[in-house]
Order: C-alpha cells, then sequence, then structure tokens
C-alpha cells in the first residue's frame, strides 16, 4: 500500500513539475510571441484603445495625435499636417503596422518604456505615455513644401553642428490618416491606389531613393585631392571642350560644349567635367573609394527612422581595366548614385570641420506629465576628413557661389558655400541637384535638394536653374528669424502642371548620343542606391497586409535601388556629361 502511495505520489510531482515548466514557457518564454500573435485580438484591441504620445515639431506643431474613434478600439491616430510631415512621422495602423516615427519610437509614445513609479500601474492598464518631440521646424518643412511646390524630388535641410535634421521633406506624398483609419476597406484601397500611383507616393524620396549625384561628387572628388595627393590641387588642368577618354575612342564632352581648364578652384567654379575627369583619374581607384566611403558611401546613414537606403560608390575592383567608368564616377555617374540625406551629410561633414555627426529626427522625449525622459546627445558617424582639407574645400565652393554655376543661390550679406550638379540620363532627362551650407564661415544649415526628371521641366535643365532656387529658399529660411520676413528667394521653376513621369529618368550619367559606357541606365522612376534593385511596387508602405495583429514596425518599406560596381568596357561615340 505505501509503495502504491509513493508511486502516485511521484507521479503527481512530476505533472506539477510539468505543469510548473509549461506555465513558466507559455508565461515567461512565450510571453511576447503569444502577445503579438495574429490570432490575439485582445492585444490588439488594448494596442488601439490605450493612449498613445503625441508627436510635435521643434516649434510646437502637432502632428500626430491620438483622438476618440467611436468603435471598439476608442482611439484611432490622426495627422493633423497630412501629407506634409508623411515622410517622418509614417502612420499607426490596424491594418498595415506602423513606420516612419511612429515605427522607431513606437514602445516611447505608447509608454512602454517608463518605469512603473506606482503601485497602481501593475493594477490597472497603462495610461501614461511619452510625447516626441522631432528636430524639424513646421516652419522650414512648410518652406520646403512652398519652394518644391509640384516638382518631384526631395528637401534636406540639417543643422551640421549636431545631425539635427531641420526639414526633410519628399513630394509627391501622402496622407496618412487614410492608412491609419480602423475601416480596413477603406484603408486598403486607399493603399491599393497610392501602389498603382506611378509616383510612387509612399516612398520617402529623401532617404528611400538615391540619384546620380552628377557635380555634386565634385566636391568629394576635392577633398579627396587634398587628402591624398595635394600636389593636383596645384596642377593645371588644359583648357579643353572634350576629353578623349582612355582606352577607348570615345570623347566626354563639357556641359553645352564649353571649354573650360586650370587648377582645382577654377575647375569647381564652373563645374569642369573634363578637369574632374582628369582628376579621378590621377587620384585613382583606391584613393577615390576611399574618400567616397569617408564621406559616407556605400554606408547607411544612421537615420532614427526605417529603411534607409545607402548610396553606392563602386568599389576600386570594378575599375579594373575600365579606366573610362573611373572618369564618369568622378562625376558622380555612371553607377555612383546617393540620397538627398546623404549629400546633405556630405556637406554638413564639410560645414563641420570634416566630421559628419548622426542625423535624427529626435529631439527630446517627455512623459505625458511632462518630465524629461530622454534628449537625443549627438555624437560623431563619420570622421570624414580633416579639418583642413574641410576649411579648403569650403573656400572652394565659396567660390561656386562667387562667379560659378551657383550664383544665383548667394544671400544678401551672407556668405554661401555650394555645389550644383547635373546628372545627365537619357535624351535630356536630367537630375537636377543643389547642395548648400551657410554661413560659410560659422555654419548653422546645410542644404540638398535633388528634383527629378519629369515633364515641364525646361529643355536640358540644370542644378542651377531648377534645384538653386529652392535651395536658396531654404537657406534663407533657416538664417531668417522666427517671425522675421526671409531675403527674397529667388524665382523657382515653374512646376508641371501634371502627368504620369516620363521613362526616361537618371540614367548611368552621359547625355547626347547614344548612352552606355558602363553599366545598364535606369528606367526612371527607380534611380537606385547600387543594392538589391526592386521593382518600386511598395515603397515605405510599413509592413505586410494583416487581417489584425499587433502593429507592426514597417518590415522592409522599399527603396529605390541600383546594380552596384563600375559597369563594362565603353563602346563608341560620344559623352556628354552635366554640370
Amino acid at each position: 500500500m505505501d509503495r502504491q502511495i509513493r508511486r502516485i505520489g511521484f507521479v503527481l510531482i512530476v505533472l506539477f513539475g510539468v505543469l510548473f515548466l509549461q506555465l513558466n514557457n507559455i508565461q515567461v518564454l512565450q510571453a511576447a510571441k503569444l502577445a503579438n500573435a495574429p490570432g490575439n485580438s485582445r492585444h490588439i484591441t488594448a494596442d488601439f484603445s490605450r493612449p498613445r504620445g503625441v508627436i510635435q515639431t521643434a516649434d510646437g506643431v502637432v502632428v500626430a495625435r491620438s483622438v476618440p474613434s467611436n468603435d471598439a478600439y476608442k482611439l484611432v491616430r490622426q495627422y493633423p499636417q497630412g501629407p506634409l510631415f508623411a515622410g517622418i512621422t509614417g502612420f499607426f495602423s490596424l491594418t498595415y503596422g506602423s513606420d516612419g516615427v511612429e515605427a522607431t519610437y513606437d514602445k516611447d509614445l505608447s509608454g512602454q518604456t517608463l518605469l512603473i513609479r506606482h503601485l497602481s500601474d501593475l493594477l490597472r492598464p497603462r495610461t501614461t505615455t511619452e510625447d516626441l518631440t522631432l528636430t524639424i521646424s513646421n516652419r522650414l518643412q512648410q518652406q520646403a513644401a512652398t519652394s518644391m511646390g509640384h516638382l518631384k524630388g526631395a528637401v534636406v535641410a540639417m543643422d551640421p553642428r549636431d545631425g539635427s535634421v531641420l526639414a526633410m521633406y519628399s513630394f509627391p506624398s501622402y496622407d496618412p490618416n487614410a492608412l491609419a483609419s480602423h475601416d480596413q476597406a477603406m484603408v486598403t484601397q486607399a493603399r491599393a491606389a497610392y501602389l498603382a500611383d506611378p509616383s510612387q507616393p509612399l516612398l520617402a524620396r529623401a532617404y528611400r531613393r538615391a540619384y546620380p549625384p552628377g557635380s555634386t561628387f565634385k566636391v568629394v572628388d576635392s577633398a579627396g585631392v587634398f587628402d591624398h595627393d595635394p600636389a593636383l590641387a596645384s596642377k593645371s588642368y588644359p583648357i579643353l571642350t572634350q576629353l578623349v577618354l582612355p582606352e577607348t575612342n570615345r570623347t566626354l564632352h563639357n556641359f553645352a560644349g564649353e571649354s573650360c581648364g586650370g587648377m582645382l578652384p577654377e575647375l569647381l567654379k564652373v563645374s569642369c567635367d573634363t578637369g574632374f575627369a582628369q582628376v579621378g583619374l590621377d587620384l585613382g581607384a583606391q584613393n577615390l573609394a576611399s574618400e567616397a566611403n569617408a564621406f559616407g558611401y556605400d554606408h547607411t546613414p544612421p537615420l532614427d527612422l526605417p529603411s534607409v537606403a545607402a548610396s553606392n560608390f563602386p568599389p576600386p575592383s570594378a575599375f579594373h581595366q575600365n579606366l573610362p567608368a573611373l572618369a564618369y564616377s568622378a562625376l558622380g555617374q555612371q553607377n555612383v548614385t546617393t540620397t538627398a540625406l546623404e549629400n546633405a551629410l556630405t556637406v554638413a561633414g564639410i560645414a563641420n570641420g570634416g566630421n559628419i555627426m548622426v542625423p535624427h529626427v529626435m529631439a527630446q522625449i517627455r512623459d505625458s506629465q511632462g518630465q524629461m525622459v530622454r534628449a537625443w546627445q549627438p555624437r560623431t558617424w563619420m570622421h570624414a576628413t580633416s579639418a583642413q582639407t574641410a576649411g579648403m574645400v569650403r573656400d572652394l565652393m565659396v567660390g561656386v557661389t562667387q562667379g560659378g554655376t551657383a550664383t544665383n543661390v548667394a544671400l544678401p550679406g551672407v556668405q554661401v558655400a555650394a555645389k550644383t550638379g547635373t546628372a545627365e540620363g537619357a535624351s535630356t532627362s536630367n537630375t537636377s541637384w543643389l547642395v548648400a551650407f551657410a554661413p560659410a564661415g560659422a555654419p548653422t544649415v546645410a542644404v540638398a535638394v535633388v528634383i527629378e526628371p519629369q515633364p515641364g521641366l525646361p529643355s536640358n535643365p540644370t542644378g542651377s536653374v531648377v534645384a538653386g532656387p529652392i535651395a536658396r529658399a531654404m537657406l534663407a529660411a533657416a538664417l531668417a528669424k522666427p517671425g522675421a520676413s526671409a531675403p527674397p528667394a529667388g524665382s523657382p521653376v515653374a512646376p508641371p502642371a501634371g502627368g504620369t513621369p516620363g521613362t526616361g529618368g537618371p540614367g548611368t550619367g552621359r547625355g547626347g548620343s547614344s548612352p552606355g559606357t558602363a553599366g545598364t541606365p535606369n528606367t526612371g522612376n527607380t534611380p537606385n542606391t547600387g543594392n538589391t534593385p526592386n521593382t518600386g511596387s511598395t515603397p515605405g508602405t510599413g509592413s505586410t497586409p494583416r487581417t489584425g495583429s499587433t502593429p507592426r514596425t514597417g518590415s522592409t518599406p522599399s527603396t529605390a535601388t541600383a546594380p552596384p560596381g563600375g559597369g563594362s568596357t565603353p563602346g563608341t561615340g560620344n559623352l556628354g556629361t552635366g554640370r
């Protein structure tokens, strides 16, 4: 009898042990997985029923908040500024998860990062949230939208001293309210319409699409001269209208058939293509690639937003037995690509004595009682170059606004450093750039403007004509005291009347006759970064559609990408370039 009791007791102990282990497995080890399971409607209801923090601009304008929804979920996310901040805030959607700041700072906005301060926090649903203040200025964001009008492209303005993003606007954009609705049929319909739009409004062009930088890359070339072969700075290059490329009978032409040459200051001032092609060849593939890498090419900028695109500069091996590709890469064409964000960071590095700071859109986070939770601590991302080199390149860029290709960016009473860029594609389809910072002696703002090829632009558009007035307006607004009128911003190019963008987008960087010294031209709608190509069908949409689950962080909003490498051996013919 005692033996049977012992057996039963042993079995009961084992069963209780198994039960204890399973309870720990469910409640501890698998707690997060089960809580986030698609079928956990209780968790979904809780997420959309609890308060969520406010997102506001640096100048106090609310751009995201939760309001009563009058349905089972009680609260719905609202974006009072609509498309203006969509590329930054992203969305918080029952159907498609989250994107942008809503994704990066989800735990903060929902209050999950706050410590338990009272016993009551353990006994009832948490109502404490965290409010997030952006570095973005509503005033500058409005200026970017006004200046761009209906031109497709992007604007990034930042403080080079600490990496604060002051404005970051992409056009076209989308209304995040359409994706935040609890009416799933309406949300699905809205998303389908956005995806079907050939202008790709869901794509945050400012940091998720890369374009050929054209002559703005000559800023990197110039820094490379001082860093790797200073003797080239005093070398006088011959005055030419065209350059016969090595290892081929092809010729590279200056913009509009102009003649130019001389030493580095004159080359940059007039954006001399034949001169900088020779500079690139003299520097060599290893030095040029090294300098590009130092400024952030082939790295993903650590911006605190999801799915930031990397910029691309081919590895030195890509130019083995392909020197023409090296010459074109020195002009920011071929397979060289960059985002507006990276181009802003490049000139910000020059402005900040050679140091590129980590870019960020979060300024500070406070709890719902107004107590500081944390504030951004500036830190360096890249030591791109020396302070001496940065100072010399700065002086060269000042020359561009004082008698060079960017005189229309100059401001009264302020010394501006700038560089234009025109990356030529098929036919007359150019990608237009302007990068700048000011005041040149003590910079507080750096700007990058990129305008895509599109109907309605002047024939054979240039960065100076198309992007210049926008950059000037941004610099003027950033330097003006709030409430004061900024200096006249110039006359921007009239925006196109509308229509679908053409297919002759930024290609490998050759104008004139038949393109193709190396690499495959882009189609125009998906200029790229040098990473894995995509179809561009789902840019910035957040995560995969769900039937209802915990909002996710917008797994991989797509970026427009480009094939890496230096391309193939050039054939015959003549090639034009942009300034």
